[in-house]
């Protein structure tokens, strides 16, 4: 059925329950699971009317950022190790997230998608926006999305 699934993470409760389907279904398919975290660029914009960090304190920010990423990979590629599904974990910097997923899954070729959505509506999507949604849009990767 499937040879390689990808999974984005952020490490919320939502996108956990994603991981758990992610490696359920690659146990039964006997496929390979790539477990995504994309990591934001800090922004640096001097016209927001804040105080601008000095570069060495943004590295460390930037540097945190991705500690605490890969943590959120290593504990998902783990978890699905221990039930017998073959993982790796992947993390990339990008301040669009659905294009990284994006490019992930086409990176890995993978050949599924599998990724949570809180359902927004309304005024909330709008103001907030969806990652899944831009990903379920523009892929061309089929995406399986959960709420």
């Amino acid at each position: 059925m499937y040879q390689k699934i990808l999974v984005p993470t952020d490490g919320s409760t939502l996108s956990k329950k994603a991981v758990v389907h992610a490696i359920g279904l690659a146990h039964i398919s006997n496929a390979e699971l790539v477990v995504l975290k994309v990591i934001p660029r800090y922004p640096v914009s001097y016209f927001e009317g804040g105080m601008s960090l000095p570069a060495a304190e943004i590295g460390d920010i930037e540097n945190q950022w991705a500690a605490h990423a890969q943590g959120i990979v290593e504990a998902a590629v783990k978890l699905a190790n221990k039930q017998g599904v073959q993982a790796k974990g992947v993390t990339v910097k990008s301040d669009v997230v659905s294009e990284a997923i994006i490019s992930a899954a086409k990176k890995h070729k993978c050949d599924l998608v599998v990724m949570a959505s809180h359902g927004r509506k309304g005024v909330k999507r709008l103001l907030l926006g969806s990652e899944t949604q831009h990903v379920l849009t523009h892929s061309h990767t089929p995406v399986l999305v959960l709420r």
